[in-house]
């Protein structure tokens, strides 16, 4: 017993001279948990917005992140086995017709293999709110793992029923599948987490994406499942972490917001708050809820339309439309589209690795982005973000046009892709997801997060689809059309984009329908100067920001 007294006094103190020098929360976390399982409670208490991480809560947000994998998994997975899965068609194409396929029909089928990926995106996005409001958060991510089940045996099953159409039919349901995830799982995130940590568990959503992509460039090497007779089973195996998140999905609580504020379940949202939060005491929790309630049954029913018209809530969904844009018009696609063949330029003999290898720096700095939103902002990383990503697609120019002549460039390019790809992650690639959540209230949340995620779909399919011809007429200056939207949103982001760190989201709306009331510009209330990074990594985050006065 005195030896353990004396492990739990040293730990104490260990934790208690962190706290006061201000070291990265995760270490007072895991410290605190040694405490616990030599069964004592330090004396000085964790920061409050730490103590609100309780295993429930950490539980259901994991489950929900299994669609952003899909999502991630499903953008990714296609393009390892693309020769061969045209070599496929062309077999089955040859055995139906006793012709071979025309270069142009093949090369149209595969581009329609990959748009129409996006399209059941678009539609599955727009489709969001037709789902949340009337089965719920968790039942509708339930649901539609149909889809995914549904999606994954077409093209599992369409080599050997040598059915094309069965491929892209599964494309089509897949993505429609992605697209009603990249509106759910922000959602039920953003509803289940305490204020104070609701940013950092919202961009496990992205950390979710960014390994499907990674798990699917894995898998996807000819050495697994990127071969001639495995890739039906590459593109099948969404069906596993779809059957995962059916088992787990009924185990994880309702959105306490949905039961209170939709169904009027105020003891099933206190119960399910007290899960959650670890604690009795959830009264100020209600209370917001309450509130948001009682003015919501003072407004008439949101429709998308009822978005545009009307001046409360006009700013906030232009606001969320900008966002979604920034982050696909930023040039990221455009880079991993260069990347095989710099990485091959500057010698690198196989250059599938490295762009693995810039999938791994894509997760690294989602994971330090997780840190880092609750202590510089939502608003500051975006800006963080957006003039690096400008900097970095600069020097990948004038690198791309002196690559040939100077051989030193192509590993300044290099640098240069891994570095845009990594402020990429710290603010465009989470941030926009679940940032449209937190800027509206219960009631137009859903029809927002449908119009906010349609557009990054439709944004995406533009993008893939003209890309190409503008990497052909421009050549090596293509990342010019990249600099000037990157410069474009910094701009419409210093003027414009609030902060929303710390704020209820009762707050966050009722800032927006103020300055429509008074004609008061966004940035006149909402810019704060933006925090230098030497602060972020020491600051110790407040609950409630005080730059942003709404």
């Amino acid at each position: 017993g005195r030896c353990r007294n004396r492990v739990y006094s040293s730990t104490r103190r260990r934790v208690w001279g962190m706290v006061c020098q201000r070291k990265p929360y995760w270490s007072l976390l895991l410290m605190d948990m040694a405490n616990r399982s030599l069964g004592h409670w330090s004396d000085e208490p964790l920061p409050f917005f730490l103590q609100q991480i309780t295993c429930p809560l950490v539980a259901a947000v994991l489950v929900a992140v299994i669609g952003s994998i899909q999502y991630g998994y499903n953008t990714g997975v296609i393009n390892a086995p693309e020769e061969i899965i045209r070599g496929y068609f062309n077999v089955t194409w040859a055995e139906r017709t006793g012709t071979p396929m025309s270069s142009d029909l093949s090369t149209s089928l595969w581009s329609l293999s990959v748009a129409i990926f996006s399209i059941g995106g678009m539609i599955g996005s727009f489709s969001v709110g037709l789902f949340v409001n009337r089965f719920g958060r968790r039942n509708s991510m339930l649901m539609v793992n149909v889809l995914a089940l549904a999606g994954g045996i077409l093209m599992g099953f369409s080599k050997l029923a040598k059915a094309m159409e069965m491929f892209i039919v599964g494309r089509f349901v897949i993505g429609l599948f992605c697209g009603l995830c990249t509106g759910f799982v922000p959602m039920y995130i953003s509803e289940v987490s305490p204020t104070a940590l609701r940013g950092a568990f919202g961009t496990l959503n992205q950390l979710g994406v960014v390994v499907g992509i990674l798990v699917a460039q894995v898998f996807g090497l000819h050495v697994i499942l990127g071969t001639d007779a495995l890739w039906p089973l590459l593109l099948a195996f969404t069906i596993i972490p779809a059957i995962l998140q059916c088992a787990a999905l009924p185990f994880c609580p309702e959105s306490p917001r949905f039961l209170l504020i939709n169904k009027m379940e105020e003891e099933k949202a206190k119960e399910v708050l007290q899960k959650l939060r670890g604690t009795q005491d959830v009264f100020s929790d209600i209370q917001e809820m309450k509130d948001e309630s009682a003015k919501m049954s003072q407004e008439k029913k949101v429709t998308i339309l009822e978005l545009f018209r009307s001046p409360s809530y006009r700013q906030a969904i232009l606001i969320a439309i900008a966002l979604q844009l920034s982050q696909q018009l930023s040039g990221i696609n455009a880079v991993f589209y260069y990347s095989t063949g710099i990485f091959k330029d500057a010698g690198v003999k196989e250059p599938v690795y490295a762009t693995i290898g810039a999938g791994v720096v894509n997760t690294i700095f989602t994971v330090v982005s997780l840190f880092l939103v609750e202590r510089a902002g939502r608003r500051t990383l975006h800006l963080v973000g957006l003039g690096g990503m400008a900097i970095c697609a600069a020097v990948m120019t004038v690198a791309l046009v002196w690559k040939d002549t100077v051989h030193w460039m192509s590993y300044v390019s290099i640098i240069a892709i891994l570095a845009f790809v990594a402020l990429f992650e710290i603010g465009p690639g989470p941030i926009p997801w679940f940032i449209v959540s937190e800027l509206f209230s219960q009631g137009p949340r859903p029809a927002a997060v449908a119009v906010a995620g349609c557009s990054n779909w439709t944004s995406n399919f533009l993008v893939a689809m003209l890309f190409p011809y503008a990497a052909k007429y421009c050549g090596n200056y293509v990342f010019i059309i990249f600099i000037v939207f990157l410069v474009i949103f910094f701009l419409f982001t210093f003027f414009k984009v609030p902060e929303t760190k710390g704020r209820t989201f009762d707050e966050i709306s009722s800032g927006f329908e103020r300055r429509a009331e008074d004609g008061v510009p966004t940035a006149t209330l909402e810019k704060g100067p933006v925090v230098e990074m030497a602060n972020i990594l020491t600051t110790v985050p407040p609950v409630k920001n005080d730059a942003l006065d709404m």
